[in-house]
């Protein structure tokens, strides 16, 4: 007799959908293939170039590929990309880990591991983008002139130290910024002692087993032959490779310089207890500060440490999206069915509704 239990788990064993008997096939199973279907209708009206990864247990359920990565060449399951703003999970990770250890607290004031920030904001403050710190709008890019990772995280660090607080007093509005999140790589390495790319390296990737992640610089994308270069949409509807755009920085830093692939970050959601202890993890993926409607459907939504926190459909989904010039990139984790949905795309299109598609079809019979 198949059940659905079976089911799910001949499922969980492929890298694509099962072909099963049509007496078989269970509500499920045609959930994914009708977001399968859904998906291959978006590429065709050019609206998706990127890499989606439905799993169950760590299984992949579903992996599927479309449009290119740069020139004729294809993406694939392997193709790396630019997670964007995907990479503050790593960030929060990083600094959840020197807490851990007893090297720091959230609670902590900013000028105790910085000097020139103002005394009232705390790493909980930038954490949760209740600061007030940084560049108006999301801040912009690092100057070009810049041509490596430690000058480059020096040089962010003093335009932030010079531009006014948005807002005051700290934790009065939420106003996301990628400036401060540069600063809390600023703490990590100040706290380790070593730069804050080798710590995640080192402490994060390392021991989630994500072999093909790392901060890769301007000069390496445009060199390496997996890496899939952003197609940025201009005005005019056309899209150009925003790689060789002279302001392209060097790297995203902290806030989103990471590239993976969707295998690596799978691997990842895999390893959050390996990373960090279970209370620290459930400390940095839950909601701490409300935020407004979201564009996709869901009851509520709050921003963690690093971490966006909703409720869709009854069930909790944690995660990050990512999005900038040429990017558009969602991670989401349903920690009480154990789904996980990745969408990786070098189109700036947008791709919430490719998310929802597929949150749809994991909680519509889970």
């Amino acid at each position: 007799m198949t059940t659905r239990r079976s089911v799910l788990g001949l499922l969980g064993a492929a890298p694509a959908i099962v072909a099963l008997p049509a007496a078989a096939e269970t509500t499920k199973t045609k959930d994914v293939r009708s977001f399968e279907r859904f998906l291959a209708d978006q590429a065709a009206q050019d609206k998706f170039s990127g890499t989606v990864l439905l799993a169950h247990r760590g299984r992949p359920v579903l992996v599927r590929s479309h449009g290119k990565a740069y020139n004729a060449v294809p993406n694939t399951k392997d193709t790396i990309f630019c997670v964007a703003s995907i990479s503050k999970i790593f960030t929060a990770v990083a600094i959840a880990q020197l807490a851990q250890a007893g090297k720091l607290a959230f609670h902590d004031p900013l000028s105790r591991y910085l000097d020139g920030f103002p005394d009232k904001v705390t790493l909980h403050h930038l954490l949760t983008h209740t600061s007030g710190l940084g560049r108006p709008a999301l801040g912009s890019g690092p100057p070009p002139t810049w041509q490596s990772f430690e000058e480059t995280m020096t040089g962010t660090l003093d335009l932030v130290r010079s531009t006014p607080p948005q807002f005051t007093p700290p934790g009065a509005e939420h106003r996301y910024s990628n400036d401060g999140y540069w600063v809390l790589g600023g703490v990590v390495a100040k706290v380790s002692g070593l730069s804050f790319f080798d710590y995640v390296r080192a402490h994060v990737f390392r021991p989630a087993g994500m072999a093909r992640t790392d901060f890769y610089s301007k000069p390496q994308v445009l060199a390496a032959k997996d890496i899939a270069h952003p197609f940025w949409t201009q005005p005019s509807g056309t899209r150009v490779d925003g790689t060789a755009n002279p302001y392209f920085p060097y790297t995203n830093g902290p806030a989103g310089g990471v590239y993976s692939t969707v295998s690596d970050l799978l691997a990842f959601t895999r390893s959050y207890g390996k990373v960090l202890s279970r209370p620290f993890v459930d400390l940095i993926t839950s909601g701490k500060v409300a935020l407004p409607p979201a564009p996709l459907p869901s009851r509520t939504n709050f921003y963690g440490y690093g971490h966006v926190d909703a409720i869709v459909a009854d069930q909790r989904v944690f995660g990050h999206s990512g999005s900038g010039p040429g990017m558009a990139n969602r991670l989401d984790v349903f920690p009480s069915t154990d789904w996980v949905s990745i969408v990786l795309s070098n189109y700036d299109t947008s791709v919430d509704p490719i998310v929802a598609a597929a949150r749809e079809a994991i909680t519509r019979s889970s």
